[in-house]
């Protein structure tokens, strides 16, 4: 966030403050004092693993009365959040790591007392890391496992790719590069040419050419079920963690 340019003031807290040295360098308070934190902040964001969530929330819930918190936990339902804190008017979102580079897809998905001004000052965050859009919450598993978990699953596909090029002969700084940049721009033929997966197949597939040779090799394998049930199997993992968060 720091890096977008962002004008506001940041404080960020982690038990070890000494892993925050950095973001103090681009400008943060950093502190240990959670509720300090919070008591200063007009909007918090919760950034832990499922199983600290409460922990933290109960930590600062006297400091967070009133405030819009943004939690980035996954799994976490909107009612825990609201169970927790009551006073507090809550957006739950799910991001990805290409947070790290502002690139971020990130559904949100908000409680009935956040008003349009909060989603506004939500979304200004995420945006700034990627694109936001908000989603029914009833969705929020199945983006978990999808966008949430999709660096790990294109991660596969890439390295795949550059073994794949390292057996073809190409050095691996090149395979792998070429095979990352491939990515982006398939990407953004997506997202800002509006192009259709189907139709960029079709369009880079050619009557006798090379690339219908490769294709002709990759629908002998079920690739689209493998990646079919790796979605199905995350969303139910996200659904059984949050039965047990909200049993807890």
């Amino acid at each position: 966030l720091l890096k977008t340019g962002y004008e506001g003031e940041v404080i960020a807290t982690r038990r070890h403050v000494e892993r925050l040295v950095e973001l103090e360098g681009l400008g943060a308070t950093i502190t240990s004092d959670n509720r300090m934190a919070a008591e200063k902040a007009d909007i918090i964001v919760v950034c832990v693993k499922p199983k600290d969530v409460e922990k933290v929330l109960t930590e600062i819930k006297e400091k967070a009365d009133g405030k819009l918190i943004i939690s980035f936990a996954a799994a976490t339902g909107l009612n825990l959040l609201k169970r927790v804190v009551p006073e507090a008017r809550f957006v739950r979102a799910m991001p990805n790591l290409a947070i790290l580079v502002q690139e971020s897809f990130t559904a949100y998905c908000a409680d009935s007392d956040v008003t349009q001004e909060d989603k506004e000052k939500a979304e200004n965050i995420m945006n700034r890391l990627g694109t936001a859009i908000e989603i029914e919450q009833r969705h929020m598993d199945a983006i978990t496992a999808l966008s949430g978990c999709a660096p790990a699953y294109l991660s596969v596909v890439l390295e795949a790719l550059t073994y794949a090029g390292l057996e073809a002969g190409l050095p691996r700084d090149i395979a792998l590069l070429s095979a990352a940049q491939s990515m982006v721009g398939t990407g953004r033929l997506i997202s800002e040419a509006e192009k259709h997966p189907a139709e960029i197949r079709d369009m880079v597939t050619t009557p006798g050419g090379v690339t219908i040779e490769g294709l002709q090799e990759l629908e002998k394998f079920p690739i689209r079920h493998a990646f079919m049930m790796a979605v199905k199997a995350a969303m139910s993992k996200s659904r059984r963690i949050s039965e047990l968060l909200n049993k807890s």
